[in-house]
Formats: structure tokens, sequence, C-alpha cells
């Protein structure tokens, strides 16, 4: 049986002091056959020239997360689809838990995710977000969603806004087709929390989508965020 390539798309902005172990750990799965794409939003670090000997390509695009993944989607050779953060790592067999997971006809999911970090509490938190992702059928970027080309072009891929592009590219897949929830996980830096402070972070995501749920746009979101 002939396996489905896959593509990896790495959106990145001033990721210099991450990036390369991010693409380090991505190694094996390149020998492997797996397409690894890295998008800089125009980084005025040194990102793009540690990422360069460790992907197949590094593009630029207009900065903005959504942006950047739709663009390395566009240029991708894969019929699967991953996109990853710069600050996570997948688990070492990720190739064949995607292909395993999708052989059945599934037409996306996402994996599990362990938060790194030193307060006790990144790790409840992760036990919630992957608890309210099999609830709901909404992924996050942390969760590293993956998907079938065909079913990421028929939604549109990423919309073209500021924040909250992943749920609302969840919410397009869930009209499709329930998500491929893995027990597997993949592991992220904690530093978004530990830097803003972990209850204020907790508060404000959460009031954030409560936001969305309501209808406020994403660009009036972005603000608050910032």
């Amino acid at each position: 049986m002939t396996l489905s390539p896959i593509s990896i798309v790495v959106p990145v902005l001033n990721e210099g002091q991450h990036i390369e172990c991010t693409l380090t750990l991505l190694g094996p799965l390149r020998e492997r056959g797996v397409e690894v794409i890295v998008v800089d939003g125009a980084s005025n670090d040194d990102t793009v020239a540690r990422a360069t000997p460790l992907a197949d390509l590094v593009i630029h695009a207009p900065c903005g997360r959504a942006r950047q993944m739709n663009a390395g989607a566009a240029i991708a050779q894969g019929k699967l689809l991953l996109f990853l953060h710069a600050d996570t790592s997948l688990p070492p067999d990720a190739d064949g838990l995607i292909r395993q997971a999708l052989a059945g006809g599934g037409l996306w999911g996402r994996f599990d995710v362990r938060i790194l970090g030193r307060h006790p509490m990144l790790k409840v938190i992760a036990v919630l977000m992957n608890w309210r992702s099999r609830l709901t059928g909404i992924a996050t970027g942390d969760q590293t969603i993956f998907v079938r080309r065909e079913a990421f072009e028929l939604v549109d891929g990423f919309p073209d806004q500021p924040l909250m592009e992943d749920i609302e590219l969840s919410r397009r897949l869930r009209s499709l087709a329930t998500p491929i929830c893995l027990a597997q996980s993949a592991t992220t830096s904690g530093r978004r929390w530990e830097s803003r402070g972990l209850w204020r972070t907790i508060i404000l995501m959460w009031w954030l989508r409560w936001r969305y749920w309501r209808g406020d746009s994403a660009q009036q979101l972005a603000k608050a965020y910032r």
C-alpha cells in the first residue's frame, strides 16, 4: 500500500530561540519522507538562517499565523497536512499515527497536548484542553491539527483573521466530519502562560473564547489579546 505523503507547515515570527530545536526533532520524520515547510512572517532575528538548513523549504508570507499556514499549505506536496507551532514538538512516530488515524476514511484530527513549564497547574490546563476538545470537536493550534488536503481546500483553509483561526477552522472541518482525537501527546511550551501570568492568561483566553462564541469579531479579540 502506498503511504500518503505528509507535509508539516510551521509558521514562525522571531523564533530564533526555539526553531532549531523544533526542526531538529522533525529530522527523523524528514528521513521517512515527511516534508517540512517553514513560513516566515517577516522575522527580524535569525529565525530564517537557523531554519533553512533544517527544513525542506523556507518561504516568506504576510505576517499572520493564518496567512502563513495557508501559504505553506498552498505549496506543500503532501496529501496530508499538519500545522505545527514553532514551540511544539510531535510524538516521534507522528507520521505513522496520522496515517493510521486517517486510514479508515477520517478527514482530520489532532493530538492531545502536554504543556511544559514550572507551574504544576500547566498539567491541569492540558488535561482540561484535551477534555474540552473531545467534548466539543474543536481543536487548538497547540494540539497540532492534521487534515487531508481535500478537506482543507473544501473549507477554504484557515480564515484570514488575526486570532481564533484554529477555532474557526475546526468549526468548518467539524461540519464535514468528527475529528479524530489522538491520545498521544504533542508537547508545547508553557511560555505563554508563564510570561503573562498563569491565572491571568487562563481567564483572558476563556473570556476571549466566550466573546468569540457570542459573535465578536476576531479583529476585536486580537486587540484585547494584545
